[in-house]
């Protein structure tokens, strides 16, 4: 059996190199002491750094290159940037006291931004789940626009909010399904509704059959004076020389897209206004206030929240029309005696709020009358507002 002790070396030696005197064995231990704390220190510190690093590089991964931990300085400052361009209301002003309902995938309620957020009520149209969720990440972003109160502020942070999911997880949805959720807003109390449909790339929502249409679901809304907001399109240049249904309806506000600058976003639709009967479905002439698109707000890269808990940006025009459903509730938390439930002006109430809108806006540089792709102009909350509190 091998020894202990290092080969060649005897116990007397190990006794004559020990017998040092009692001074400075203290000194050698207080240093050695001083080194094993040091070392001690540094292994905690790179092991801190070791599982921060590692949680770090899990997330981007899980991600998809997405960074969670908060939004981009781009990202924030193109917030601020398109909330400017806006001409935004009053801050005491944030939704308080309006329904708002949103019609899309769903909504991810455990994302940071929607802490507290007011929601409800939901429905799932898609697979009858009774709890709020998201599989496509559609509805989150849209949500997010209108109530996040984090890194990113909603326009009405302070709305009841209704959401209807009424797209599956590929962003697609039934024409059927749409009209019973527009049904459900307004069954629910709904002031406001909100319809990002088709608004987005691979969001064209509806497979048009035969039946009630959700063109006609929200007439019936704006008949009892409930607003209802659409996506004009992103068609861009394989226009198909009208806006997006539903937002081709006479009622709905349909809503179009310009970039950070307040220019026309290339992908936004263009409406036809003058009439045609070919190519289907035939069109006839519209008049004011009811040419599309009726508005034109924030639809290039616009800062979103993710529904795995991150933020990113979004082109189309499902983001604009949060922003003018976003106004809307604002003008109704000023001036409640517009809401459908306080009023019995009922379509009166919308037209005249249209008319307010197409006053109001800011019309792009060189534009006298509505343009078939900037509408009568840029959003203008402040002066929607004021439009409508002197009248």
């Amino acid at each position: 059996m091998q020894s202990a002790d290092p080969p060649g070396e005897s116990v007397e030696s190990k006794e004559q190199f020990s017998s040092i005197p009692q001074p400075f064995q203290a000194e050698l231990a207080e240093e050695a002491s001083d080194i094993r704390t040091i070392k001690m220190i540094v292994s905690i510190t790179l092991g801190f750094t070791l599982v921060l690093a590692t949680g770090y590089l899990a997330a981007v991964v899980l991600s998809d290159g997405a960074i969670l931990l908060r939004p981009s300085q781009d990202a924030l400052e193109r917030h601020a940037t398109y909330n400017d361009l806006i001409r935004p209301a009053s801050k005491d002003l944030t939704g308080d006291g309006v329904v708002a309902c949103i019609v899309d995938s769903g909504i991810a309620v455990d994302h940071a931004d929607l802490e507290g957020i007011n929601l409800v009520g939901w429905r799932d149209f898609i697979n009858g789940n009774g709890n709020p969720y998201d599989d496509h990440g559609h509805g989150t972003s849209m949500a997010g626009l209108l109530v996040a109160n984090g890194w990113l502020k909603g326009i009405a942070k302070d709305v009841d909010l209704l959401v209807a999911k009424a797209l599956g997880e590929n962003g697609n949805g039934s024409d059927a399904i749409v009209a019973d959720a527009i049904d459900w807003c307004v069954e629910n109390g709904a002031h406001v509704i909100s319809l990002s449909l088709g608004g987005a790339p691979d969001l064209l929502p509806f497979s048009i059959g035969s039946g009630r249409t959700s063109g006609d679901a929200a007439n019936e809304a704006i008949d009892a004076g409930v607003y209802v907001v659409a996506a004009a399109g992103n068609d861009g240049e394989d226009d198909d020389g009208d806006v997006a249904h539903p937002s081709s309806e006479a009622g709905v506000i349909s809503v179009g897209g310009v970039t950070l600058k307040g220019t026309h976003w290339p992908g936004s639709s263009k409406g036809d206004n003058n009439g045609r009967l070919l190519p289907l479905p035939i069109l006839m002439p519209r008049g004011d206030p009811n040419k599309k698109p009726e508005i034109v707000a924030p639809a290039e890269a616009v800062p979103v929240l993710l529904d795995n808990g991150g933020w990113g940006m979004a082109d189309g025009t499902s983001a604009a029309t949060v922003y003018v459903t976003g106004a809307l509730c604002l003008l109704l938390q000023e001036k409640p005696s517009l809401k459908a439930d306080e009023s019995t002006g009922g379509g009166d109430n919308i037209n005249a709020v249209k008319q307010w809108l197409m006053e109001s806006a800011v019309p792009e540089s060189g534009q006298v009358t509505h343009d078939d792709y900037y509408g009568y102009g840029l959003l203008n909350v402040s002066g929607l507002i004021q439009k409508a509190t002197q009248s």
